[in-house]
């Protein structure tokens, strides 16, 4: 049986528009550690951003940057009690947006 490596690679090159076409997943979060997000936090973030394939941005007042680039993020002036949208596009958002929702929860491990 011949294959089309034509086909194949057409194929694959569909699928990885299709994920990249997806709609991004989006919440909101609030900063609730009493310091913001100051550099250690910010270094945190995009550790964990860093782990996923998804795009991911961080948006607070209309201002959006990249959630893996910490200069970005720290341009944002993120105090206690910001509410900021992080979206994740991809195919592992779900996984990212867990993974940072469980950073805001725990304080970032602060106070």
């Amino acid at each position: 049986m011949l294959i089309d490596a034509q086909f194949l690679y057409r194929r694959e090159i569909d699928l990885k528009s299709s994920a990249a076409e997806s709609p991004a997943l989006v919440q909101e979060f609030i900063v609730a550690n009493r310091l913001g997000i100051h550099a250690r936090v910010a270094a945190q973030i995009v550790k964990v951003a860093s782990r996923f394939e998804s795009e991911i941005l961080i948006s607070k007042c209309g201002i959006t940057v990249s959630g893996k680039s910490i200069l970005d993020l720290m341009t944002l002036i993120c105090p206690h009690g910001s509410k900021i949208l992080i979206s994740a596009k991809g195919l592992d958002a779900a996984e990212a947006l867990n993974a940072l929702a469980a950073l805001f929860q725990a304080k970032f491990g602060e106070p």
